[in-house]
Formats: C-alpha cells, sequence, structure tokens
C-alpha cells in the first residue's frame, strides 16, 4: 500500500513514515524453508528383493556414491535386514538417509514365513515412534525418525510373471509401506518382452488387490508429470557405478559384448525416471504418506488395542481423562482378581503341602517305630546270646579249675612217692657198700680195700 493512500485514509494533517522495507507474512514459507534446511532432512529406503538383484548397485547409482556394506551370500539360514545410515550433503541441504536391505530374501527353501522379519522390522519402526510420542516430554523435532518412507520391492527379469513369494510379501507390506515396484536388471530381457511384462505384473497386483504407491496428482504442479509415470510403473532399471566414454561425455553404462547399456538413457531404462519422482519430485510426499496413512493405520489400530477410542457406545465423544480413568479402573479390578486367584492357589498348594508333609511325617514316625521294635527284638536276642556265652563261659572256667586241681593234687601224690623210693634205694646201696668196704659217696675218692671207712648216711 502507498504511503500516499495511508495518509489519505487517516488525514491530511497526519505525519506519514515511509516503510523500511516488505511488510508482510508471505515471506513465512522463506521462514519455513530456511528452519527445515537448517535442521536438514531424512529420508529411508527398504529395499526387498532376492540376493544379486543388485540392490546395492541401484542405491549406488542413486544417490551417485558409493555406500560402504558387505555382500550378501546365498547361505543366510533366515531372512535378515541390515540397516545402514549416512549423512549425504548437496549444496547447502543435508540429508540423513538409512538404507535398509534385506539379506538372504528368497535363498531359504521354505520361503512360507519370509515376509515376518520385514513386517516385524517397520511395525518396530512404527513403536518406536509411538513411543517416543507418548512420552510426557517429547523431542520430535530432534529425534531421529526410522520409519520406513519407501520400499523398492525389486522383481526379478523373469518375463513371465510375479512369483508367490513377491505376491505374498507385497501384500503384506501394502499397508505399513510406500511400494514402488522396479524390475531390476531390465537388461536381460527385449524391449518387447519388458513391455508385456510390465502388462502382465500390473494385472497380477491389481487381480491380487495389491495396493502400490501412486505418486500424488492432485497438486497442479505435478499433476501432468505424476500421471505420466503412474502409466511407466513398474520401473524397468539398470545399476552401474562404472563411468564409460561415450562420445564426448563420461556416462554411467555397462558394457557388453553386443553393445553399451546407458544407465541415464530413457530410451534403453527407467533410471532417470525412477529418480526423478523418487528424490526430485515426490520424496516429501513419501515422507507425508509414511506419516499420515501407514503410521496413522498403527497408531489407530495400537491405541484402539489398548482400549482406547473416540466415541462411546452411544456415539458420544471420549475424553482421554475418561478413557484412561476406565482403562486404570479395568487394570486395577483385573489385578485384584487376579491377586485373589494367585491368593487362593497359593493357599491351595499351602494345604497340599501341609497334607503332604504331615502324610511323611506320619509315614516316618511308623518307620521309626517298626525300626524301634526291630532294635529291640534284636538287642533281646544279642543279650540272651551274651548270656548263654557267659554261662559257657563260666562251666568252662569251672571244669578248668577242677582239672587243675585234679592235676596238682596228683602231682603231690607221684612227688612223694617217688621220694619214699629214692630214699629207700640209698639206704639200700648204704648197707651194700659198708659190707664192701667202700665207700660209693659222690665226691668222695674211692677207699683202699681192708681200711676201716666210715660213710656218712
Amino acid at each position: 500500500m502507498a504511503a500516499t493512500d495511508i495518509a489519505r485514509q487517516v488525514g491530511e494533517g497526519c505525519r506519514t513514515v515511509p516503510l523500511a522495507g516488505h511488510v508482510g507474512f508471505d515471506s513465512l514459507p522463506d521462514q519455513l524453508v530456511n528452519k527445515s534446511v537448517s535442521q536438514g532432512f531424512c529420508f529411508n529406503i527398504l529395499c526387498v528383493g532376492e540376493t544379486g538383484l543388485g540392490k546395492s548397485t541401484l542405491m549406488d547409482t542413486l544417490f551417485n556414491t558409493k555406500f560402504e556394506g558387505e555382500p550378501a551370500t546365498h547361505t543366510q539360514p533366515g531372512v535378515q535386514l541390515r540397516s545402514n545410515t549416512y549423512d549425504l550433503q548437496e549444496s547447502n541441504v543435508g540429508l540423513k538417509l538409512t538404507i535398509v536391505s534385506t539379506v538372504g530374501f528368497g535363498d531359504q527353501i521354505n520361503k512360507e514365513d519370509s515376509y515376518k522379519p520385514i513386517v516385524e522390522f517397520i511395525d518396530a519402526q512404527f513403536e518406536a515412534y509411538l513411543q517416543e510420542e507418548l512420552k510426557i516430554r517429547r523431542v520430535l523435532h530432534t529425534y531421529h525418525d526410522s520409519r520406513i518412507h519407501a520400499c523398492l520391492y525389486f522383481i526379478a527379469p523373469t518375463g513371465h510373471s510375479l512369483k508367490s513369494l513377491d505376491l505374498v510379501t507385497m501384500k503384506k507390506l501394502d499397508s505399513k509401506v510406500n511400494i514402488i515396484p522396479i524390475i531390476a536388471k531390465s537388461d536381460a530381457i527385449s524391449k518387447s518382452e519388458l513391455t508385456k511384462f510390465k502388462i502382465k505384473i500390473t494385472s497380477e497386483l491389481v487381480s491380487n488387490g495389491v495396493q502400490i504407491y501412486q505418486f500424488p496428482t492432485d497438486d497442479e504442479s505435478v499433476a501432468e508429470i505424476n500421471g505420466t509415470m503412474n502409466a511407466h510403473l513398474p520401473f524397468a532399471v539398470i545399476g552401474s557405478t562404472e563411468e564409460l566414454k561415450i562420445g564426448n561425455k563420461m556416462m554411467k553404462a555397462r558394457q557388453y559384448p553386443w553393445g553399451t547399456v546407458q544407465v541415464e538413457n530413457e530410451a534403453h531404462c527407467d533410471f532417470v525416471k525412477l529418480r526423478e519422482m523418487l528424490i526430485r519430485v515426490n520424496m516429501e510426499d513419501l515422507r507425508e504418506q509414511t506419516h499420515s496413512r501407514h503410521y496413522e493405520l498403527y497408531r489407530r489400530c495400537k491405541l484402539e488395542e489398548m482400549g482406547f477410542k473416540d466415541t462411546d457406545p452411544d456415539s458420544k465423544p471420549f475424553s482421554l481423562q475418561e478413557t484412561y480413568e476406565a482403562k486404570r479402573n479395568e487394570f486395577l479390578g483385573e489385578l485384584q482378581k487376579k491377586e485373589e486367584e494367585m491368593r487362593q492357589m497359593f493357599v491351595q498348594r499351602v494345604k497340599e503341602k501341609e497334607a503332604e508333609l504331615k502324610e511323611a511325617e506320619k509315614e516316618l514316625h511308623e518307620k521309626f517305630d517298626r525300626l524301634k521294635k526291630l532294635h529291640q527284638d534284636e538287642k533281646k536276642k544279642l543279650e540272651d546270646k551274651k548270656k548263654s556265652l557267659d554261662d559257657e563261659v563260666n562251666a568252662f572256667k569251672q571244669r578248668k579249675t577242677a582239672a587243675e586241681l585234679l592235676q596238682s593234687q596228683g602231682s603231690q601224690a607221684g612227688g612223694s612217692q617217688t621220694l619214699k623210693r629214692d630214699k629207700e634205694k640209698k639206704k639200700t646201696r648204704g648197707k651194700k657198700s659198708i659190707s664192701d668196704g667202700t665207700c660209693t659217696m659222690p665226691g668222695k675218692p674211692p677207699v683202699v680195700p681192708g681200711a676201716l671207712v666210715v660213710c656218712a648216711v
């Protein structure tokens, strides 16, 4: 508004003050842009496909960067998800890019549960964001959002139809993530086969009710290009990090014996279309769809499982406080009921244990009485045996004493008779010596015959 107009409205006698610059709220988008640029952006891509379809090579080609990673093998016992985060910088815009790859997908003989680790991983990221959102002190502006914004589903270039594993997996993921189907290594089939293959894939997805991500056409600025690109789904792509000199330019290409395939040539593949739709045009819409559609669906189901509702049975609005109090009272009632059941169970267990202990004590007493009686019987037998042995010992001692007495008496009688016989013999020998005139006393010299000898007797 000009200064003269302002002066005309307020009156001729008022002093006008010239403006120092532009005044208006149309600078708000610039403020938001500056704030967003200073905070940076995050984008998370999930690459689902069998081993060897070129997932890592395509990521390197998309972002023109050599991402570090270990090559996957075909010997994995199950499906594992490997997540890597990289900080990219383009001009003054920073991007925290997270690439999640499915290692071992489709390598097992039994592929029935191959999709489960992927679904669990996506739900785990939703749950982590929900827990952060439910905190009293939330820091969502600094929270690293790990929710999957885009799922690039790699389809093997068979040229026939989708595999059962692909249909089942995409059907399980379409309500949790934005699926963008792409035909990997599309240079493996001819152009005519590729066109038929795209039509076959689209018809199978529609007939099986698989909802893939459609580029938005409600914004007039991108409606035309997005409508055109929706007709090219699924994209047939080729990835390569090798640069070859074609003409006067160095271009990413793949060299074959029959010729050269240029990655960025739209006549050769849809890599440029994928890059435009994924990164340049619809990256923010993918982030918004993840939050407003897939995350909100998960959040609603999770809160309904917890018992939270927007309306009561009478279609009246519920307040969060009333719902919380109702759930709290219900939880406390269930807790008291469980405590009462546990208490009764504990009392019953104690009674059963007491009965078992009493029965065991009774059996123990009976066994003790039996052993005591047996001990008494054994003791009585031993005492009787000891008494009989003592009687035998006493009888033996008496017989021994009597035998010794008889033996001593017999020895005395025999000694007296022997002494008497000796005396008689000595007397007889003395008399004979005197008559012969010789002395036979021991220790004495012989006497000369005719001499008188006196021998002491």
